[in-house]
């Protein structure tokens, strides 16, 4: 357990160097969990140092091998690499980097000019998928422009209804006290109502006096008065007649019963409700 303590401790100082390492519960578990942890970063470090090593080792060699490989070929044209000039030493290089960059076999013209057309094919798809993304680019800032606009519209149409809408609630809520009062009002006319109503019964009024017998008797009085109106036109034209016919003085005298009748009956029943109608029973019809 000490031994495991005691590594964990070393590899966690090792791995954050000058900072604190941070605090953890020691106990077994953990001791457990770190050592292995500590283990397996120790194996993986040392894969890693083995590996960098042999690339290191495969670097040499392969830089061994391409100044070996360099002088065989300079010395199959009858060259060397001490007599090479320094602009002719530095186009070789341009052309080996260009041979990389181009991913072709050798550097020879066959190969470049293949290499260079796909290359300008390449070139030319890119320009031509550039166009068509700078097409779609103005399309989508056109439609960008456009839902800007309506957003701006929308949102002030949406303030327009916000405020139509406080101006319908404040409607709203003085038609509710309108009609809560109304309400009140109609409570207030039905009680008054009832009481009127039992106030009348137990005076026990005839119904002849009420509101409506009134309105029916002024309504009579009015027909009667119509009918007496031609009656008095019709006494009128005999009137203007000469006395000597007998016939027209018994139409006459005919007339004047009649009207003498018409006349007593009206005044007897404007006599007959002026009498009988007290002016108490009046006032609580009002």
């Amino acid at each position: 357990m000490c031994e495991k303590i005691t590594k964990v401790s070393q590899w966690l100082a090792t791995i954050f160097g000058d900072q604190t390492p941070p605090e953890y519960e020691v106990n077994t578990r953990t001791a457990d969990i770190l050592y292995q942890l500590a283990e397996s970063s120790e194996a993986r470090c040392n894969e890693v140092s083995l590996l960098i090593e042999d690339q290191k080792q495969k670097a040499i060699e392969y830089q061994s091998d391409g100044c070996h490989l360099q002088e065989v070929i300079l010395q199959g044209v009858g060259l060397s690499s001490a007599s090479l000039v320094k602009p002719a030493s530095d186009h070789l290089n341009a052309l080996e980097a260009s041979a990389m960059v181009l991913k072709i076999r050798d550097t020879s013209l066959a190969s470049f000019v293949p290499a260079i057309n796909d290359l300008t094919d390449e070139l030319l798809e890119a320009e031509k998928r550039d166009r068509l993304m700078e097409r779609e680019l103005t399309v989508l800032r056109k439609k960008l422009g456009s839902s800007l606009v309506l957003r701006r519209t929308l949102q002030e149409d949406l303030k327009k209804t916000l405020k139509c809408q406080e101006v319908e609630n404040a409607q709203a809520e003085e038609r509710l006290l309108n009609m809560d009062f109304i309400k009140a009002k109609s409570k207030d006319l039905s009680f008054r109502i009832n009481m009127a109503e039992e106030q009348l019964a137990s005076r026990k009024m005839d119904n002849s006096l009420t509101h409506q017998a009134i309105l029916e008797v002024s309504e009579k009085i009015a027909k009667l008065k119509q009918e007496i109106l031609p009656l008095k036109k019709k006494l009128e034209s005999y009137k203007d007649l000469t006395p000597s016919p007998s016939l027209a003085l018994v139409k006459i005298e005919e007339a004047k019963r009649e009207l003498v009748s018409i006349d007593a009956e009206l005044e007897m029943k404007v006599d007959f409700l002026n009498t009988t109608i007290p002016k108490q029973h009046g006032r609580s019809l009002k």
